[in-house]
């Protein structure tokens, strides 16, 4: 695929966020202007991978050995595979940017792969990653940042719930999503992104979130906002706090 230089890419944007090297000038322009626009943009991105990177050690440390990082962008900069090295990791995208430079990113690695396809057809995503993933054993689904850019009309509770559904018990679910630049009470809907605003996209109350975990019981704390699931160290005084916008969780699969 020949490389567009002229238009920015989300997720090259965010590679260029989390300080990688897979990007453009024309990403890097966007995000300077997005940080003038919202000077929590490049912090919040960095709290959700931190946040992730967390999340794949709770989850290798309850015994999971592999993942399925679905609308995963460029997987650099603390990906699954470098978090967990024991682990097979299966990258799902539907980006053809994505897709083009997977392939040299994952390199040789042996235990990571990528597969072009969109989470919203969980189907093709469950048949790709099964021809490199033991859909059997539990399975660590991450759906990180990636759920507030699907309005409700593209149903992707329904998508979650056919996702949940075919998984092994054992099994756990990990979603960040944006809720709102402040503090929302769970019947109250933060009106001030759209579906068209790359810096938002479709916010929703925490209980709109917690609904994606269906019936999977969350693992402690709960669903609380990234930074504060289970931090690597506590927080200082004067540390600047980030918005309340990006809530965050960990539901795991029981038996029946």
């Amino acid at each position: 695929m020949r490389q567009d230089h002229e238009t920015p890419n989300l997720a090259r944007m965010y590679d260029y966020m989390l300080g990688g090297k897979d990007n453009f000038a024309v990403d890097r322009l966007a995000i300077e202007q997005l940080a003038e626009l919202i000077p929590e943009a490049v912090p919040l991105a960095r709290a959700n991978r931190a946040f992730l990177q967390r999340a794949v050690r709770y989850v290798a440390a309850a015994g999971v050995r592999q993942f399925l990082d679905l609308g995963s962008g460029l997987p650099t900069q603390g990906s699954a595979h470098e978090v967990a090295p024991d682990a097979r990791v299966v990258y799902v995208d539907h980006d053809p940017v994505v897709a083009a430079h997977a392939g040299a990113l994952l390199g040789h690695t042996g235990r990571a792969a990528f597969v072009q396809a969109d989470l919203l057809d969980p189907a093709a995503v469950l048949a790709g990653a099964g021809r490199f993933l033991d859909l059997r054993e539990p399975v660590g689904v991450l759906l990180v940042s990636i759920l507030h850019f699907l309005p409700d009309a593209a149903h992707p509770q329904r998508a979650v719930a056919a996702l949940r559904e075919s998984l092994p018990p054992g099994s756990h679910l990990v979603i960040t999503h944006v809720t709102s630049m402040g503090r929302l009470e769970d019947g109250e809907r933060y009106r001030g992104a759209g579906t068209d605003d790359p810096g938002g996209g479709t916010d929703r109350t925490p209980a709109e979130i917690r609904a994606f975990f269906g019936d999977f019981p969350l693992e402690p704390p709960g669903l609380v906002q990234a930074v504060d699931w289970r931090p690597d160290r506590p927080k200082l005084v004067g540390d600047w706090s980030l918005p309340s916008s990006l809530m965050a969780g960990i539901g795991k699969k029981l038996p029946r």
